[in-house]
């Protein structure tokens, strides 16, 4: 074979590759620009909720996630907060322990949010009777309406887990920003995109709320650091519809430096690979079965994720001009289509006046990713 048609082989493989996760990510941005339900009605039962914590070495934003879960105008008599305080200093353990809540202080020898999970889960009291299980990171902030919105929801939605709004608290830099925007395109996308189009939502690690019965028993079987993908993977081939509330928010910190930005989309790009490995050998049976939440979710975890693909993109825009121009037109025409998609994926509030420098930013964060592969060690975000 001659160095050609090595050359034109490679360019379409690739080729075909890209376009197929643009044209997957474009169907559903676009089915997020309608609108769905926000009006919910009150629930007739206030159900009883655990409020779950796994904090990992995050002393200086997990007092304020207790304040603000403590501050809810939801009956306090209805809901308890659960802490795994894991290698934190003892300082802020003792001011923690101030606080009506219960506080566990696992010292894991490889820590990972599902061990933490499985700790409380194995610690709460026996005589507690729970109907929520609400999983929280140690950096959010809820409204003081929040479980009230919870327990609405819970019943509206008639299923078993439900991923809620996660939205950005700062936008203080410029990789802020950034992950402000790539975090709420996959909200559009792969959540309020789906949900339209009668797919399950993605969940999203934080701001998830599951019936307990079923988290309790289900949550001993996840084994990785990306236990939220594991879980999901559970519920849809138990059939379970992972339903979405658009308009319930759960505020967050974002990355403020690019490595950190980096660090944490190559763990998920490492996760996304390793579910895919792990579930492809369902795809055929959820087919055939008309499974297609399960089937949706293993093509979706097939797909390039988009800041390889943007960054792919840019170095075929880039080089190929220099072998034979007219190869490079294609990829010219797909990279101004990927950027479309992002930009209707992105909601207006967002589209401010640091918009154009940290759109026209984010393909060169992309790139760098290319070139930044490495064995990332297991550890919790």
């Amino acid at each position: 074979m001659d160095f050609w048609l090595i050359l034109y082989i490679i360019d379409w493989l690739l080729f075909i590759l890209t376009a197929g996760t643009v044209l997957y990510l474009g169907v559903f941005a676009v089915s997020s620009l309608f609108r769905r339900r926000s009006d919910v009605p009150k629930a007739k039962k206030q159900n009883r909720i655990v409020v779950l914590i796994p904090a990992y070495r995050q002393d200086d934003v997990i007092e304020q996630a207790v304040i603000s879960i403590l501050s809810q105008a939801y009956p306090q008599r209805m809901f308890d907060v659960t802490v795994i305080s894991d290698h934190q200093d003892e300082m802020t353990n003792m001011r923690l322990a101030q606080y009506p809540i219960t506080l566990l202080t696992p010292n894991f020898a490889e820590s990972t949010k599902a061990k933490s999970l499985q700790y409380a889960i194995l610690n709460l009291p026996e005589f507690k009777i729970y109907d929520i299980a609400l999983i929280l990171d140690a950096d959010n902030i809820i409204g003081q309406d929040f479980l009230q919105n919870v327990n609405d929801a819970f019943e509206v939605a008639a299923t078993r887990a439900i991923q809620f709004h996660r939205i950005s608290k700062n936008r203080d830099t410029a990789a802020a920003r950034m992950d402000a925007i790539f975090e709420e395109i996959n909200n559009a996308i792969f959540r309020k995109g789906h949900i339209n189009l009668g797919f399950s939502s993605a969940l999203a690690g934080s701001g998830t709320a599951y019936d307990f019965a079923w988290f309790k028993t289900n949550v001993m079987k996840a084994k990785s650091a990306g236990e939220d993908k594991e879980l999901e993977a559970l519920l849809l081939r138990q059939e379970i519809f992972i339903d979405y509330f658009d308009h319930i928010y759960v505020y967050g910190e974002k990355k403020r430096t690019t490595t950190k930005l980096n660090e944490q989309r190559g763990r998920w790009a490492s996760q996304q690979f390793h579910n895919f490995i792990r579930n492809i050998r369902f795809l055929p049976g959820a087919i055939f079965r008309k499974q297609y939440d399960l089937a949706d979710k293993i093509i979706q975890w097939m797909l390039i994720p988009r800041t390889k693909m943007v960054g792919l993109i840019m170095v075929m825009s880039l080089v190929l001009p220099f072998i034979y121009l007219t190869m490079a037109l294609k990829w010219w025409i797909l990279g101004s289509l990927a950027l479309f998609v992002f930009a209707l994926a992105t909601p207006d509030y967002l589209v401010d006046e640091m918009w154009d420098k940290t759109f026209l930013r984010s393909p060169f964060v992309s790139l760098w990713r290319i070139f930044n592969f490495r064995i990332l060690k297991k550890k919790k975000k």
